[in-house]
């Protein structure tokens, strides 16, 4: 009997969030479905195999949904296709954030937190071996991985003041919490 009665509560309560989905979700809901649509195809793929060149590629693509992203390319490289489409990526990204609701806002912005490790590692090991100036290396950090107080990581001299002056603030500051900065080597 117990079963059941949490078996009928869980009726009621996907009933209740049922009655206020279009409400809060719908348009969310919409917009990755038009997304989802518009990815490639197994078969488009298999087209994308069989083009011989660069131009091809373009061509290809222009009569699916990634048809304008390649419009203003001049000269087509592979390195060209693949910032062309992780802007694009990210363009969707942040319009799907900006349309969301708080829970699924909360979940997407945990999406990004790998990329904000990712670009913090590649800030801190060129700044701490002096590879690059901090806009370069800001330059090769991920779209998706950018937060405000990552521009700021060059006021920081050590590694514990880098948290303590600008990771304790970040997105992903809780993940360095305990992170014995002490024990760093320079």
């Amino acid at each position: 009997e117990r079963g059941a009665r949490s078996e009928r509560e869980r009726e009621t309560m996907s009933w209740t969030e049922l009655t206020t989905f279009n409400a809060f979700d719908a348009y969310d809901d919409g917009i990755v479905r038009g997304f989802k649509s518009a990815l490639l195809t197994e078969l488009d793929y298999e087209n994308l195999m069989q083009c011989n060149s660069l131009e091809d590629v373009k061509m290809f693509l222009q009569a699916t949904d990634y048809g304008t992203f390649l419009s203003n390319v001049v000269e087509l490289d592979p390195a060209t296709i693949v910032e062309k489409a992780t802007q694009r990526m990210v363009e969707e990204y942040n319009y799907l954030v900006g349309n969301a609701g708080e829970t699924l806002s909360a979940y997407l912005d945990f999406l990004r937190h790998p990329y904000m490790i990712d670009n913090i590692v590649l800030v801190l090991s060129g700044t701490t071996r002096n590879d690059s100036s901090l806009s370069k290396l800001l330059e090769a950090c991920h779209p998706m991985g950018m937060f405000e107080e990552l521009l700021t990581v060059g006021v920081a001299s050590t590694p514990k003041e880098l948290y303590e002056l600008v990771l304790i603030e970040s997105p992903v500051g809780k993940y360095f919490r305990n992170f014995q900065f002490e024990d760093m080597h320079e």
